[in-house]
């Protein structure tokens, strides 16, 4: 059965690759090569790849290290049944993060997990980035199919000046602009009031998250600099405050 036409793929993986904070990684034995599942931490970089912090003295990542071939579930944690929430399958190989990346790497991570400050120094954590090769999604009846990581990334190819700003800009939104954060999760995403603070941006959106709850605020148009988040944060915190006007 094909997905019905008002069923948008590529949005739903994307919003679920951004949403996510845990979930299900796969990963090989390293003597027997039988399959080995078990429950991690993520946070997602700039395209949207997931981004781990895992300690050498696990059994995954000692797999990961023999055979980086991975595959990640992911899943919307919906009320009661969880199979009639959509999930992700996430196909790739997890690497372990170089040195020109991992500052960037490391403070995602940190924004969505601010308690792994703790621990992620520590010698035998490391941060790795799971590279997709493949994602199989599910989100009901008729809508189950197969996505190339080209359907289900970010393209931040021209979006260099607006990823090094990107901590400045989220430092900037929570210590001067809560009210606009708690306009935007409640007015234009519906959710309950709270203390909503901002984790990150990238060219398609902002991620907002308070009491556990995460949220994907998505740009209606993309942005690359400093200067075009700033007109589109204030774009959207004017239409947030119009609807309590409407």
């Amino acid at each position: 059965m094909q997905p019905t036409s008002d069923f948008n793929p590529s949005h739903l993986a994307k919003s679920l690759l951004r949403r996510s904070r845990q979930g299900a990684l796969a990963t090989l034995m390293v003597d027997s090569g039988d399959p080995y599942c078990s429950l991690v931490n993520v946070a997602s970089s700039p395209d949207g790849s997931p981004i781990l912090l895992i300690s050498r003295l696990a059994v995954h990542t000692k797999n990961v290290l023999a055979d980086p071939r991975v595959s990640l579930m992911l899943d919307e944690r919906a009320p009661g049944d969880p199979l009639e929430g959509a999930r992700i399958m996430l196909l790739g190989r997890a690497e372990q993060v170089g040195a020109e990346q991992r500052d960037t790497l490391r403070r995602r991570y940190l924004n969505a997990h601010p308690s792994a400050e703790n621990y992620a120094d520590f010698a035998d954590f490391s941060f790795f980035l799971i590279r997709p090769s493949g994602l199989h999604l599910v989100a009901g009846f008729g809508r189950i199919l197969d996505l190339k990581p080209a359907q289900f990334l970010t393209d931040t190819s021209d979006a260099a000046g607006l990823l090094e700003a990107e901590q400045g800009a989220v430092d900037h939104m929570n210590a001067d602009h809560r009210e606009a954060l708690g306009l935007y999760a409640t007015r234009l995403l519906g959710a309950e009031q709270a203390d909503w603070r901002c984790t990150g941006c990238d060219p398609e959106g902002l991620d907002l998250v308070a009491d556990g709850k995460v949220l994907r605020l998505d740009f209606p148009e993309r942005v690359t600099s400093p200067g075009e988040l700033r007109k589109m944060l204030v774009r959207l915190a004017e239409e947030a405050r119009a609807k309590r006007l409407a």
